[in-house]
């Protein structure tokens, strides 16, 4: 019987990327049906589509060997910080073969496809109106395979992902959430959330379509009504319109508004709740009812400064500042305005509302509201034990028991991901001062937080209403590895880098 040379199995990881890989080429036909119709060129997707397939097979075919085995939690660590490397590298193919003037340079391609698959919204794009309407649908529909997450996709679609499945779904419902079970399986259950996706997704095109053919909003054309559903169910915030959300009625923001705020709620819950007509399960959900409360302070801080300092008033004040609070507190990144210019109460707290993130198990990225609602918690014990030393004072969410374990592993992952963000953004300030960018200290912060949490859009010349392309290669390079840590929630990296993950 043939010996692993490591403690894992490379081969069977390599096979599933492989897989994923054969499953993803396909996808490239959809924005050549979109080219077709708009008549422009379609060749550059073909092509992409036929060597990311044919990279699937020849990756099969090499681990041909390990085909049959299977991958296992040990593995799975390998495989989501793979295949998020590797997704964009064949999703920046378009950008690049199309040779336009924006997205051309591979650096500049490879950034708009990794913002696109981790469903982040930041982009090198100044002038979106520019791009063929293929190439923006492409943009829209990467946030959309990434958003659910093509992992969760492979977990429903290949048989042999039964030791490893849990492992990888975790990795994709982010955040310490227990994975229930839908159905029987694990199988089951990522088809269930993907059958949920799917059509939530329908619902959100087929009301924004409404409105745009029912003449309540003249300027949401159909192309944008598809382009801005795929993107807000998956909380990505690419825009078919350079100055986002902006470009559309009060109506339309508020409808964008809901569907933010129903995809930043954990998709086991709203399965539960949607499907099996479970209706206790929200009402007593904590991680929720934070969710709630932080969105409606967070919109309260912002209105002090744009209402009260005369940015906006009456109903466009609390329709702009509950807008921009939803946007950056779930990840999304859609803009109804160019917040970069509000004063220092409403930025600051925007700011802050970056390190929040939505559910754990939405397609939010960010810290998630379950860590914050734990973290709460371990504080209250610890003053509690400071008291009463002899007290056992056991940590509850929903009525459970979290094990002290988890609660370890939850204060690693705030301190690394502090620890992240901190080196990124002392990154981006040395580089700013050697290209000449004119980067201030706190729109480093931005966009270091924005990107590691998903965010998409900053502050400064990284606006809402403008984008990262003033920023040298070496800057373009640190923020695309910070969106990819915060994709795969940079626990996986950290281990797999480690001497004792190769030791057999």
């Amino acid at each position: 019987m043939r010996r692993p040379r490591t403690g894992i199995e490379v081969g069977a990881a390599l096979d599933l990327v492989g897989g994923v890989l054969k499953w993803l080429a396909p996808a490239f036909l959809v924005p050549v049906v979109v080219a077709i119709g708009y008549g422009e060129d379609w060749w550059s997707f073909v092509v992409a589509g036929a060597i990311t397939g044919t990279a699937g097979l020849a990756l099969d075919q090499i681990t041909e060997d390990d085909a049959g085995a299977f991958v296992t939690p040990r593995e799975s660590f390998l495989v989501v910080a793979l295949l998020w490397l590797l997704i964009p590298i064949f999703g920046a193919l378009p950008f690049i073969l199309d040779g336009g003037p924006q997205l051309s340079r591979p650096v500049d391609a490879y950034f708009e496809a990794v913002s696109g698959f981790t469903a982040t919204g930041a982009t090198l794009v100044p002038r979106i109106e520019e791009l063929d309407r293929s190439m923006l649908f492409w943009r829209q529909l990467s946030h959309w395979l990434g958003g659910m997450g093509i992992i969760v996709l492979a977990v429903a679609i290949l048989p042999r992902l039964r030791i490893g499945g849990r492992q990888l779904l975790q990795s994709e419902l982010a955040g310490p959430t227990e994975i229930e079970k839908l159905g029987q399986t694990i199988r089951e259950t990522a088809r269930r959330l993907w059958r949920l996706y799917v059509i939530l997704t329908l619902i959100a095109i087929l009301t924004l379509g409404f409105l745009g053919w029912s003449g309540i909003d003249d300027e949401l054309t159909f192309f944008d009504a598809v382009g801005h559903a795929l993107s807000v169910v998956a909380l990505g915030g690419f825009s078919t319109r350079t100055i986002s959300v902006a470009a559309f009625s009060p109506v339309t923001q508020y409808v964008i508004l809901f569907f933010m705020i129903v995809a930043g709620i954990n998709f086991l819950r709203l399965y539960r709740f949607l499907v099996q007509r479970r209706f206790d399960v929200l009402a007593r959900d904590e991680e929720l009812r934070l969710y709630l409360v932080l969105i409606a302070l967070g919109s309260i801080l912002v209105g002090v400064e744009v209402i009260g300092g005369g940015y906006e008033t009456g109903e466009a004040g609390v329709r702009h500042s509950l807008f921009q609070a939803t946007a950056i507190l779930t990840t999304t990144g859609f803009a109804t305005a160019d917040y970069a210019a509000w004063g220092p109460i409403a930025t600051v707290t925007l700011l802050l509302l970056m390190f929040s993130g939505a559910s754990a198990g939405s397609t939010g990225g960010g810290i998630k509201i379950v860590r914050h609602l734990l973290l709460f918690k371990l504080v209250r014990r610890e003053l509690e034990q400071t008291v009463h030393r002899e007290a056992i004072v056991p940590i509850r969410a929903n009525g459970r028991v979290v094990d002290e374990k988890a609660l370890r592993s939850l204060i690693v992952f705030v301190l690394l991901y502090l620890l992240v963000f901190a080196v990124g953004s002392l990154g981006l300030v040395i580089d700013s001062g050697r290209a000449g960018e004119g980067l201030t200290a706190f729109e480093a912060f931005g966009a270091a937080a924005a990107c590691l949490g998903n965010v998409g859009p900053a502050f400064g010349f990284a606006g809402p209403y403008g984008s990262f392309e003033p920023f040298s290669d070496l800057s373009t390079l640190i923020c695309t590895v910070l969106m990819w840590l915060g994709r795969v929630e940079i626990i996986p990296v950290v281990v797999i880098m480690t001497r004792a993950y190769w030791r057999s």
